[in-house]
């Protein structure tokens, strides 16, 4: 029989439990919490994930060589004659005899290696100039000050360029190729990921653990390298997501300009816009195609860009 002690017992033991802390989580774990529960942030995911399994496997996704004129007999590009979608062409050829479909699933290895090569060496050197920049006015001193203004005073000279033209301008130098598009469009994204890196190093430097390590005396070298910067580093990753979207687009552009692979026969989505622009009355399909696949996946990283950064910008959570 339950006494009104035992009752009393009970209760208390009930209110202790849910007295007690519950175990904090990291700040990723968090934000990846978050981001499970967030539909932009899986349908992002999704289009992203879908894209990369794409690139990685289309070799054998494929199910024709994209370089070969196996149905050049049936196209008349001077009759304004195309073959459209069938059986055995889902996508219809191009103006070549080319099958359409391997040509984009075989493009998106070329648009992917771009991109994340692109941004990978935007990421690399603007992280350098702005790690170096924000460590300067960290350390303090003469010395930091003239460093930061020289590095962000070429930063502020790349970002007067509007990125396109910046990256024609980097192209055109070099000629035409594929490690060309790679390189100008790396170039673009250093101002972008130097002063994001700066502005987030600076803003952690006033944070209370950095005048809690300068209360303990812990050196200010320590406290730049140890602390502040792997803290800032959140919302730079978080910008490399968005500027995959931001290189696939500009990478397709340069191509479409005459400025990438100078071999057309490769697939490359830029360059088969480029193509088709020739064709747009008899075949607008084969500029269709290659606009849609490029937008899906620009969209794939910007969703997936945008709730990170929510999840990780405690002001923007909902």
């Amino acid at each position: 029989m339950t006494t009104k002690t035992d009752k009393i017992d009970r209760l208390a033991e009930l209110t202790a439990a849910r007295a007690e802390p519950e175990h904090g989580l990291g700040l990723w774990r968090e934000a990846f919490r978050r981001l499970k529960r967030n539909p932009m942030a899986v349908s992002g995911a999704v289009i992203v994930l879908l894209f990369l399994v794409i690139a990685i496997l289309a070799p054998w996704l494929a199910p024709y060589d994209p370089e070969a004129r196996t149905w050049d007999h049936e196209v008349f590009q001077n009759q304004n004659i195309f073959v459209g979608p069938r059986a055995e062409n889902w996508l219809g050829l191009d103006n070549a005899g080319r099958d359409e479909l391997s040509r984009i699933i075989v493009g998106a290895r070329q648009s992917l290696l771009v991109g994340v090569v692109a941004t990978g060496l935007g990421f690399a050197v603007g992280a350098l100039l702005g790690g170096l920049a924000g460590a300067a006015v960290g350390l303090g001193g003469r010395v930091g000050q003239r460093v930061d203004a020289v590095i962000m005073r070429v930063v502020d000279m790349l970002l007067a360029m509007p990125s396109l033209l910046l990256a024609v301008s980097v192209a055109a130098i070099l000629g035409p190729s594929l490690l060309t598009v790679m390189v100008a469009v790396g170039v673009t994204q250093v101002p972008i990921f130097a002063r994001l890196l700066r502005g987030s190093m600076l803003a952690q430097s006033h944070s209370d653990y950095v005048l809690a390590a300068n209360a303990l005396g812990v050196k200010r070298r320590r406290i730049v390298l140890g602390h502040i910067v792997p803290n800032s580093l959140g919302p730079v990753l978080v910008q490399g997501t968005l500027s995959l979207a931001t290189a696939i687009i500009e990478a397709a552009a340069l191509s479409y300009l005459g400025l990438g692979n100078p071999d057309t026969s490769y697939p490359e989505w830029g360059s088969m816009l480029a193509d088709a622009q020739r064709f747009l009355s008899g075949a607008p399909q084969l500029a269709i195609y290659p606009a849609i696949v490029i937008i899906i996946t620009a969209l794939g990283f910007t969703l997936l860009g945008e709730a990170m950064r929510e999840s990780l910008d405690p002001k923007l959570r909902k």
